[in-house]
């Protein structure tokens, strides 16, 4: 499968976005279908962390534990879904823009189906994050811009 990405260019310094996406607590602030992050054990989350991501998919909330597979901040991590019949693989990258002023951030996802989730993914989640990502990656926009921290 290929993954959905699109890039997003925001006015806060690389590592102020990287610490503030890397905190799944922040995941439902900014993500419409992300209902709760709770991570399973200390902030901030390294390497082999896990992470339960509950989601709203239509009627149901899907529980999803994710683990943190890489992190290099502040340029890039990569969480990946590790049960479920729905299993993302989330990436994201951060390049510095003016001088490290501003940065752009990019994610690509992708999704492994198991059992019912192979046809689940095509038809059902795809679509849904193609719809909700532009306006993920808005809200993440709007937050770090206009937050102090």
């Amino acid at each position: 499968m290929s993954a959905i990405s699109k890039s997003i260019d925001i006015d806060r310094r690389p590592e102020d976005v990287y610490s503030y996406i890397t905190d799944p607590t922040h995941l439902p602030e900014w993500q419409d279908s992300a209902v709760s992050a709770v991570p399973m054990g200390d902030l901030p989350v390294h390497v082999g962390s896990k992470v339960i991501v509950t989601r709203q998919i239509g009627k149901r909330r899907m529980p999803t534990t994710m683990q943190v597979m890489e992190l290099d901040p502040p340029r890039s991590w990569h969480f990946h879904g590790v049960d479920g019949p729905v299993r993302p693989d989330v990436r994201g990258h951060i390049e510095p823009l003016d001088g490290g002023t501003r940065s752009r951030v990019t994610l690509a996802v992708d999704f492994e189906g198991h059992g019912l989730g192979r046809a689940f993914v095509p038809l059902a989640v795809k679509p849904m994050v193609r719809k909700e990502m532009p306006r993920s990656e808005e809200k993440l926009k709007h937050l770090l811009e206009h937050s102090a921290a």
